[in-house]
């Protein structure tokens, strides 16, 4: 079966080096414009790992990752976030709210083929 990712990412740079990996690995990718399109493409994709940028306002992301984690049909979903290195207190926040793994952009960007392929 075809791994799914849902990402919640606006930042044109990210979206296009995270759609290329995907593609590379043959990973189904999935776009989120909003907070509750996540939660909606949450339900009806079932996806294996959804990726937020922890900055984006859109996405509202502390709040739709406390509601996923929350919620018994999406809990179980792995949650990726991903900040500018020097916001200690939102990746603070995020792990609180439930986020499974917070990166720095550079960590998440070296990273990605991995975190892709889990």
């Amino acid at each position: 079966m075809r791994k799914k990712i849902l990402i919640a990412v606006n930042d044109m740079f990210f979206a296009a080096r995270i759609r290329a990996v995907a593609e590379q690995l043959g990973v189904e990718l999935k776009l989120a414009k909003q907070a509750e399109q996540v939660l909606e493409l949450s339900r009806s994709e079932k996806p294996d790992l959804v990726i937020f940028d922890l900055n984006d306002i859109r996405y509202q992301p502390l709040d739709t990752i406390r509601r996923m984690k929350a919620d018994p049909e999406l809990a179980e979903i792995k949650i990726i976030g991903y900040l500018s290195h020097v916001q200690v207190e939102l990746h603070r926040q995020a792990t609180q709210a439930g986020c499974d793994q917070v990166l720095a952009k550079s960590a998440f960007t070296g990273l990605l083929p991995e975190l892709l392929s889990e």
